[in-house]
């Protein structure tokens, strides 16, 4: 049976309005040169919350300081109590270690759900834009759009296998965008906009999501208001930026 989460998670469960449950490691599961499965079982509905939610995962880091980091929710299969992260494993970190490493019946320590970022109910196309760390939070959210709906992906990827897809409902029509980062440094937006270009917008409203690098999809951000989409219909969410280790927290220090 789960064991009680950590202090410091019940704690922070109660002062965000969250959950803190510990759950167990169901599978690790290399999908691509760059992405580890991961399922975790346990109160998966109360953890998870609406497609664009994200979790709280407690980790400890090569110092063996206890730290956070936020992954987004792929998928969630309520019957059988569990859900899936897609975790990035091209850098070396403590949520990347813990991916590759982490053994069936290992128990997690878990705050969620988190984030405010929900799909646009009155939008008639959506746009998500990143680099692969988008993937998880893309789809899930892709896959809640009603039909007749419209979804396009420009996504960056550093190997061809990182080009993951998933399946949607008759009725959605899908667009897939995946850009070659072709070396270039990976806080350079050329390649996320050189993708952008290719996509002419539909006539009717549409939603941009932007998630990924914090320089990049702070350009790409500029890069939609030229082409015409207003404020209110572009969300952004950096998940990580080149140069700085995520805070304890789980996120991306903040400043220019």
């Amino acid at each position: 049976m789960p064991t009680t989460p950590h202090d410091s998670s019940i704690e922070l469960a109660a002062r965000l309005d969250a959950n803190a449950r510990v759950g167990h490691l169901v599978s690790s599961t290399p999908l691509s040169s760059s992405i580890h499965e991961v399922v975790l079982a346990g109160q998966a509905a109360l953890l998870c919350g609406v497609p664009g939610n994200d979790v709280m995962v407690q980790l400890t880091n090569p110092a063996g300081k206890l730290v956070r980091r936020r992954y987004s929710v792929h998928s969630v299969d309520e019957e059988l109590d569990q859900f899936t992260l897609w975790i990035t494993t091209a850098h070396e970190g403590p949520g990347s270690v813990w991916a590759r490493s982490a053994q069936p019946g290992d128990e997690v320590d878990i705050v969620g759900p988190r984030g405010k970022i929900v799909v646009d109910s009155g939008a008639d196309w959506h746009l998500f834009m990143g680099d692969i760390t988008c993937l998880g939070s893309a789809y899930r959210m892709a896959q809640s759009v009603e039909a007749p709906g419209k979804v396009v992906f420009i996504v960056e990827t550093d190997h061809a296998d990182d080009a993951l897809t998933t399946t949607f409902d008759e009725g959605i029509a899908v667009t897939g965008i995946f850009v070659d980062r072709m070396g270039r440094a990976r806080d350079d937006p050329a390649g996320l906009l050189s993708g952008l270009s290719a996509f002419a917008f539909p006539p009717d409203r549409g939603h941009a999501y932007l998630f990924g690098e914090f320089h990049v999809i702070k350009a790409a951000r500029v890069a939609l208001l030229d082409r015409g989409l207003d404020d209110t219909s572009i969300t952004m969410k950096a998940f990580w930026r080149v140069g700085r280790n995520n805070a304890d927290h789980g996120e991306p220090e903040k400043g220019d």
